[in-house]
């Protein structure tokens, strides 16, 4: 079943200049904007990454250790795999809720005035 889309809209909305772009990415409140994203995601990732790649060096390195036995035919190796997974959806959901608490209300406002002085 295909969805249609609304039609463009007849208004003629004129786009913010160059020179609109460059003096709202020199603002100060872009430059939170900016920071409170990078605050999040940049320790964020490289947090993940070592515990990607402790779990690859321990597969590699540690082969006894990472399969003992926790209960039944799971080993540390299978927990740790899984583990991966969890986190992955956890640190998108804890992205999501400070995306919608910090980011998104100042993206809105530069947006909103942005396109008011359109």
């Amino acid at each position: 079943m295909a969805t249609e889309t609304p039609p463009p809209s007849k208004s003629s909305t004129q786009l913010p200049s160059t020179e609109e772009f460059v003096a709202v990415q020199e603002s100060a409140e872009f430059g939170e904007l900016r920071s409170s994203y990078r605050g999040f995601a940049f320790p964020l990732t490289v947090a993940f990454i070592a515990w990607y790649l402790l779990y690859v060096l321990l597969s590699n390195y540690a082969g006894d250790f990472m399969g003992t036995k926790l209960f039944g035919n799971i080993n540390i190796a299978m927990a740790f795999g899984l583990a991966q997974f969890l986190t992955t959806f956890l640190i998108a959901w804890w992205y999501s809720r400070h995306a919608a608490a910090k980011l998104d209300p100042k993206a809105e406002a530069i947006k909103s005035r942005m396109e008011g002085n359109a």
